[in-house]
């Protein structure tokens, strides 16, 4: 009598995350990689996220098992309330503990410290699983909001209990870590792993397809409209450049769209600057193609997807330096680093690289063989090394 051969169980992990694309930013985007990663290597991924109008609160998107919750009060697909914040762990956690008491997971992976932390915490303490919690900036440090955890002694208090209970710690970058550290003094280490990148394929497309004009140089940045981007900086740094063949591209959309094209106008540069609203990830590409420099303005970054996104299509990068994008762009070598707010700054670099031809080519060479640090494998790698 044949006997059937034996078929090894797959390994599973459990991620939580209130964001997973379309809804939210860069961490779902993120963490959705991640997830594809872990199941490149062999893994199961369960995966419990917040819910939208629209979309079912099961799927499998690319192998994920995806688990959408409904919260309260979450009014857009790009930005949460306090109010879903603050009710996503709570509701989360029947669906999370009927999934742990039916599967067995090698770990929790937990994205972000707040609001998802304490989710993490509940299951990792009842099923005695290890919890390693990512940490992406912007959920311990946000300079441009009142209601940054860094800000509220009471947020203070949760964000260091989450880091104090969580069995390992994660940063994006070393400005993550070094926050982390700084501000809310956690008992154990905390290990930084970069984001992963996978290339994405897209059509190539003339200038003219997309509206622009063959003679013109262009700036491009892509993101949500809000005040942390520092669009006003880099329409302001803009202004100070003489060559009117330089404009700029905006790619997003967000609450201050408005005061942004006032400012444009205020300072006659509004034939200059290009607002293209939201597109698809596609089109998002064939925009970068299209453009001739990176320019990224914001008051702070916990990492900066977007700049992994303009290495790959080979764009020289000029960035403020305060956030993750330190660890990503070397002086001179891929890049320029600015202070923030540094206008006269700003508009230097943009045209030390339109007069340099050769270091703007050699910039975008570099960036497109630097991107190969942040591939999948190597990132996956260093999380299952944390989750032994």
């Amino acid at each position: 009598m044949k006997t059937q051969p034996l078929t090894r169980k797959k390994l599973k992990i459990l991620m939580l995350n209130y964001e997973f694309p379309p809804l939210g930013g860069g961490g779902g985007v993120a963490a959705k990689k991640l997830a594809e990663g872990f199941i490149q290597e062999g893994y199961e991924v369960d995966y419990i996220t917040t819910w939208f109008k629209g979309l079912p609160e099961f799927e499998q998107v690319n192998g994920i098992n995806v688990y959408r919750i409904k919260v309260l009060g979450r009014k857009e697909l790009p930005t949460a309330t306090m109010q879903s914040l603050i009710s996503f762990p709570n509701m989360a956690y029947k669906k999370a503990r009927e999934l742990c008491e039916k599967n067995k997971y090698e770990f929790i992976n937990t994205q972000f410290a707040i609001p998802t932390g304490p989710l993490g915490i509940w299951l990792s303490r009842r099923y005695k699983l290890k919890n390693i919690l990512s940490l992406h900036g912007g959920d311990i440090y946000d300079p441009t909001k009142k209601n940054s955890p860094h800000n509220k002694w009471y947020l203070r208090k949760v964000v260091r209990w989450v880091l104090n209970n969580s069995d390992s710690i994660v940063a994006q970058s070393s400005n993550t870590r070094k926050n982390a550290l700084e501000i809310y003094k956690p008992n154990k280490e905390i290990k930084i792993i970069p984001l992963p990148y996978t290339k994405y394929n897209f059509k190539n497309v003339t200038r003219e397809k997309l509206g622009l004009a063959d003679d013109l140089i262009y700036l491009i940045s892509i993101g949500r409209v809000v005040k942390r981007k520092g669009y006003d900086f880099l329409i302001k740094s803009l202004a100070r450049i003489d060559n009117k063949k330089v404009h700029s591209i905006i790619v997003g959309d967000g609450p201050e769209l408005d005061s942004l094209k006032e400012l444009a106008n205020s300072l006659q540069v509004s034939d200059r600057v290009h607002f293209v609203g939201s597109v698809t990830e596609e089109q998002k590409f064939q925009y970068l193609a299209n453009s001739d420099i990176y320019a990224l303005s914001s008051v702070h970054e916990g990492f900066g997807i977007v700049l992994q996104e303009a290495m790959q299509v080979g764009l020289p990068i000029v960035a403020t330096d305060n956030g993750g994008q330190v660890d990503i762009v070397k002086e001179g070598e891929n890049g320029f680093l600015i202070k923030y707010g540094d206008e006269i700054g700003f508009a230097d670099r943009v045209e030390r690289l339109i007069k340099d031809g050769k270091l703007r080519a050699l910039m975008g060479k570099n960036n497109m063989e630097k991107i190969k640090d942040y591939e999948i494998v190597k990132i996956v790698k260093g999380y299952l090394e944390v989750g032994r």
